[in-house]
């Protein structure tokens, strides 16, 4: 393995902060959550899901962030290390990061069509041609079938890979200081509209009154971890490589938690958005991965104003989306520089051309890519992650990894939240996804 000297770092606390907010909120918070909690009984799905957020989420943005600053290297180089500090050399290390590095690349190319649809959708709104349709359904039937997105899918990782060769100071962290504080902004331009609509109290009651029995049920537990692994971006990738690019004097815990917070908000934003502006019109709030690209063309085609608000929505979506498609491909783009010492543009080149391949010949089956994805890959990257710095590093190096640059010291749980909690839980849900079947 050959080591990069050039690093790259971010400029900024605010600017790194930004990024990860970025790389949180993103589809996971807009397109996945929205239709869970359709599909899993609305508030019944926000109280697991917070409880992740909050027992879990931040344990592992704080164990994911340290163990990438602590190796000055993203997961391919911080595996190896590890190991390396136990004394069995970095090959065993590497290895394994192999898995969550494919894991990330996996999910990367899925979300890349993703982008495509909403790119689609965006000029669709600007046209005129998505609220012209006589069939919501049809039209996304047509995009999301093979090859229907080809163009846009092109277009957008255009966009992508040339943030990317630009860099973490020039690219990454300008893009994330321009588009996360829009997005929150057009958000909450459409939360104020939504309001006012006519029957949208019955979608706010759906989202504050929960549905008990949901959760006597696994599944409803499966998917709420899996979707705060996702939307947090944890899989032993992303955070790990942006933590790697953090200067010594930032603070960890302040940052995990000031990215746990605004990637809840943000989800909580997008489903006080969508589910009341889908009861408002009789619509269904089930109706699963087609909810934003079916059901709610089908409310802007009713609401007054729809027409602009269309854009506006899919604008902040576009804007969620592709600051977590970076970060995404970035977990392979460094892997490539630390691993054979490439430059960053042949590192990103060599991603793009794969990215292309396989996102264009897997368009017209995302939705279950998507679910594999958040379900397995994401929670056993975290877990692998996790595992490094909790029990191969050891508690003592979390600790004084984790605390360096910390205004304060952390509380006794962070060790047996790390090692125990996180490990043991995510542990048993990626077992009960598999002995009950958490995908479908």
């Amino acid at each position: 393995m050959k080591e990069n000297l050039s690093r790259d770092s971010f400029a900024t606390k605010w600017g790194f902060r930004l990024a990860c907010i970025g790389s949180a909120v993103g589809m996971g918070n807009i397109w996945m959550f929205p239709y869970r909690l359709g599909q899993l009984g609305g508030a019944a799905f926000l109280i697991p899901y917070i409880l992740c957020v909050l027992l879990l989420g931040h344990t592992g943005l704080i164990g994911e962030m340290t163990l990438g600053r602590s190796m000055e290297s993203g997961t391919l180089g911080a595996f190896g290390k590890a190991t390396e500090l136990r004394g069995k050399g970095k090959t065993p290390g590497t290895l394994l990061a192999v898995i969550p590095v494919l894991g990330g690349l996996a999910l990367a190319i899925g979300y890349s069509v993703v982008v495509a649809w909403i790119l689609k959708y965006l000029v669709g709104s600007l046209t005129g041609s998505v609220l012209a349709a006589e069939s919501s359904g049809a039209y996304f039937g047509a995009t999301a079938s093979h090859f229907g997105a080809v163009g846009w899918h092109l277009l957008g990782l255009g966009i992508t890979f040339t943030v990317m060769i630009l860099g973490i100071q020039s690219g990454i962290e300008k893009l994330n200081k321009f588009m996360i504080p829009l997005f929150y902004a057009l958000f909450l331009i459409l939360a104020v509209r939504v309001f006012t609509l006519d029957g949208s109290a019955a979608g706010y009651r759906y989202l504050l009154i929960p549905d008990w029995s949901y959760l006597l049920k696994p599944q409803t537990w499966v998917y709420a971890l899996g979707q705060s692994f996702f939307s947090l971006s944890l899989a032993g990738t992303g955070t790990v490589v942006y933590g790697s690019y953090l200067k010594k004097d930032q603070d960890l815990p302040m940052s995990a938690r000031t990215i746990a917070l605004f990637d809840t908000l943000a989800a909580l934003l997008s489903a006080f958005v969508i589910m009341p502006a889908v009861f408002a019109y009789g619509l269904d709030p089930a109706s699963g991965p087609p909810l934003m690209f079916i059901t709610m063309p089908e409310v802007f085609k009713q609401m007054p104003g729809g027409n602009v608000f269309i854009i506006i929505f899919f604008v902040a979506v576009l804007f969620a989306a592709l600051t977590s498609l970076v970060n995404l491909f970035e977990t392979p783009v460094e892997a490539l520089q630390t691993f054979f010492g490439m430059g960053r543009g042949k590192a990103v080149a060599i991603v793009a051309v794969i990215g292309t391949v396989v996102g264009v010949c897997i368009e017209g089956i995302v939705s279950g890519w998507m679910d594999f994805c958040s379900i397995y890959l994401c929670p056993l990257g975290a877990l692998m992650a996790a595992i490094m710095l909790f029990w191969v590093c050891g508690t003592k190096f979390a600790r004084k990894h984790a605390e360096e640059g910390a205004a304060k010291p952390l509380g006794k749980w962070f060790e047996p939240a790390g090692k125990y909690v996180f490990c043991g839980v995510t542990l048993l849900v990626l077992i009960l996804g598999i002995a009950w079947g958490g995908i479908g």
